[in-house]
């Protein structure tokens, strides 16, 4: 009786509770100032729909785990925050959901904070359907955290990140205060969407703690989370820090890995790893003592090196906690890698990283690799891991590790969508059979779309009849939309005023009986000036510049002078450039600084009688890692008298945190190139800190050499099957290496002068 009579009493108590609890719909900063001052446990601020211009959200307070306090919108996703924005929380029990950040960025070091100040932290808080798309700070080099958890126990859940492209991690949880350590926190099922490479390092994805604070426990669990082509920089997920449990994560064609960079006794669980063989596609790279990788499933990841599906790192004895802890006491079992480039036992291995695992092991792994590639490669001492029950299906073994079963295995796709062995002798070798990956339908907010993979040209659909004459093109491009295709007539085009490129535009001729190319004149130093959003694809036309002033900075295309914070795309095929001679350093495309291309491709094109460079990209000159294309692809084209070095590619310094550039230079004919006086390199091609080169069949005569300058990290230089007729060969360099350069050389071949074909 008297255990009813409480219960009756306590309904009655949370009734009561329930109806003194208060609602505040707040239409304007003003009115969110009143509303955050009265509120109370169990009350909620409902912001109004709309847009919320330069809003610096402070909420904070004592909520409880039974009444906690609420800011919300009005309807999900219809609360839109722009311009310069930000949200700070502090206090206790604290709920904030379904508001979007977009077109604009924070004011401060982070757009979402748990913290109101140093002193005032959130604690037993949560976030969850948050929005931020697109949110980066205008200048890519400028700093800041999207996300910042600080305190204890906070959830961050069902949120959605997409489109960072400054510098900075997109999520970080801080260790940097006793408050924050060990902290239980808790962040699930969010959706990190595409993060384009940065250039440089700091583009992490998610990173728990730094060096400074990696031997406090953080005790952080990172669940059910997808990683969707976050491809900023070679580390996802950088732990650094203590006791963190990342279990159940997708990671779909995302560049790097998830890196567990300092700390010790980490878990890496259950997650999958699905790299659709995209470049640098990795899984876990493990580093310092105690860590537990198991359980995890990876396929067709094609990175090497610190981007392997596996990365065993070599350690520095002795290490300080800012460099590489030595792995000692890993556990490594029961993990699926099919289809896979690399797995890397002493990754990393020189005279600092000189310290092999130890005490380490590496059992019950299912193994599948690239027929007739190498694939399991050992870099030091490996007799600090013991190995056991590991079946390698397909893929080079290093001699090191022959004992391991090499035979090929039959495997079928079950319902969960991951490839398991037929035999059942194997069913407990690899992943196991339970996994249910998340989908993307389970992650982020369930209101806001997820990015597709659209094209970037021609994703209009829209072609656009553009007749000759002065100014029409000028004008196309001004009133085109994004993915359109202006075809232009044959005749000739006269550009009065650079042409403001801010969408992506395939400009080419039409067709036409005679075959004639529509013929592009200028009257500015540039023809095209790419700002933000600008992509440009040329097909078949001429380029010509008799027209063009004697200025300096001259470029048929050149980057604004102002920072661009998204990637960009150029792409040349059949086109003819010529007559860019009115001064001594007369460009076909600069990439300025703070600018960054994913790719340049330039094909079956001929450039001629141009004093400067075809492509330079060497304005990151400061050797801090960064660069400004990470595809370069120069194919198949005709160079005449070209004064300049053909690409002239600068990455200076020795961060090894992300991949480019990557160029391809093949196929090609060049003549009479790079023997300028202004020319600084001396070379017809210069490639300066390139990570991936493969300079292969091309012909050059009466031309400076090629040359090439290995910088930081495992560079890979091919060098075959070039000629070369009056011209010296190469001009090869290591700056931090010791011993012959690594370039890779074979079947090239030197004329004198006169010989030749």
């Amino acid at each position: 009786m008297l255990a009813r009579l409480c219960l009756v009493l306590m309904a009655g108590w949370l009734a009561a509770t329930s109806a003194l609890a208060e609602t505040f719909l707040v239409r304007d900063q003003d009115e969110y100032a009143q509303a955050r001052r009265a509120v109370e446990a169990g009350d909620t601020i409902v912001l109004a729909n709309g847009e919320w211009r330069d809003f610096e959200i402070v909420i904070t307070g004592q909520g409880t785990a039974s009444a906690p306090i609420t800011l919300t919108s009005e309807e999900a996703g219809q609360v839109i925050l722009t311009g310069q924005s930000s949200l700070r929380i502090g206090g206790e029990h604290i709920v904030v959901r379904g508001l979007v950040f977009r077109d604009g960025h924070s004011p401060r070091g982070e757009v979402v904070s748990f913290r109101r100040t140093k002193d005032d932290l959130a604690n037993n808080s949560r976030v969850t359907e948050v929005v931020i798309d697109n949110f980066s700070k205008p200048d890519r080099y400028e700093s800041d955290y999207w996300v910042g958890i600080y305190g204890r126990n906070n959830r961050f859940d069902h949120n959605h990140m997409v489109g960072k492209t400054n510098k900075g991690v997109t999520l970080a949880v801080r260790l940097d205060s006793p408050g924050s350590r060990d902290n239980g926190h808790m962040i699930d099922h969010n959706y990190f969407g595409p993060r384009p490479v940065l250039g440089s390092n700091g583009g992490e994805t998610l990173r728990i703690g730094t060096s400074r604070y990696s031997m406090h426990r953080s005790g952080t669990t990172v669940e059910n989370n997808i990683f969707d082509r976050t491809d900023g920089e070679v580390e996802i997920i950088s732990s650094k820090s203590a006791g963190n449990v990342f279990r159940g994560n997708v990671f779909l064609r995302s560049s790097g890995t998830l890196t567990l960079r300092h700390g010790d006794n980490n878990v890496v669980e259950r997650n999958v790893f699905m790299g659709g063989g995209e470049d640098y596609t990795g899984g876990i790279r493990v580093i310092n003592r105690g860590q537990t990788v198991r359980d995890n499933y990876m396929e067709g990841l094609r990175g090497e090196a610190f981007s392997s599906a596996l990365a065993i790192m070599n350690g520095v004895p002795n290490s300080p906690v800012n460099r590489y802890v030595e792995v000692e006491g890993a556990r490594i079992e029961g993990n699926t890698i099919v289809d896979s480039r690399r797995i890397g036992f002493n990754v990393g291995a020189d005279e600092e990283r000189s310290a092999p695992p130890s005490n380490t092991t590496f059992t019950g792994n299912l193994l599948s690799g690239i027929e007739g590639e190498s694939f399991l490669e050992v870099y030091d001492d490996i007799s600090g891991i013991t190995f056991g029950r590991n079946r390698v299906a397909a893929g080079g073994v290093a001699s090191e590790l022959s004992a391991f079963e090499q035979a090929p295995v039959e495997m079928e796709r079950a319902e969960n969508g991951l490839l398991y062995p037929v035999d059942p002798a194997l069913a407990e070798t690899g992943a196991p059979r339970d996994l249910q990956p998340v989908t993307l339908e389970q992650v982020g907010a369930q209101w806001y779309p997820k990015p597709g993979n659209d094209p970037v040209f021609g994703s209009s659909g829209s072609v656009i009849q553009v007749a000759p004459g002065t100014g029409a093109l000028a004008d196309a491009v001004a009133a085109a939309q994004d993915g359109d295709v202006l075809e232009l007539a044959p005749g000739q085009y006269v550009a009065e005023r650079t042409i403001p490129l801010n969408v992506a535009v395939t400009i080419r001729s039409a067709p036409s009986e005679s075959g004639e190319h529509a013929r592009i004149f200028f009257e500015r130093p540039s023809l095209f000036e790419l700002r933000e959003g600008g992509n440009l694809q040329l097909f078949s036309l001429t380029i010509d510049g008799a027209l063009a002033p004697d200025s300096v900075g001259n470029s048929v295309m050149r980057t604004t002078t102002y920072p661009i914070k998204s990637n960009l795309v150029v792409e040349m095929d059949g086109v003819t450039v010529r007559g860019l001679i009115v001064n001594k350093s007369f460009n076909v495309l600069s990439l300025g600084k703070s600018s960054l291309a994913d790719r340049v491709s330039i094909r079956s094109s001929s450039f001629i009688d141009i004093t400067g460079a075809i492509v330079s990209a060497a304005a990151e000159t400061e050797d801090y890692g960064q660069y400004n294309v990470e595809y370069l692809d120069i194919v198949d084209n005709r160079f005449t008298n070209i004064g300049g070095p053909i690409a002239n590619i600068y990455r200076g310094g020795r961060d090894e945190s992300t991949f480019g550039p990557n160029v391809t230079f093949a196929g090609n004919r060049i003549s009479a190139s790079g023997m300028a006086a202004t020319n600084g390199s001396g070379a017809s091609l210069n490639l300066h800190g390139v990570q991936i080169a493969a300079v292969t069949g091309n012909l050059l005569e009466r031309s400076a050499p090629i040359r090439v300058v290995h910088t930081v990290g495992t560079p890979t230089t091919t060098l075959t099957g070039n000629q070369f007729v009056g011209t010296p060969i190469f001009v090869l360099e290591e700056l931090n290496y010791d011993g012959v350069h690594r370039a890779v050389q074979s079947d090239n071949i030197v004329f004198a002068q006169g010989t030749g074909e």
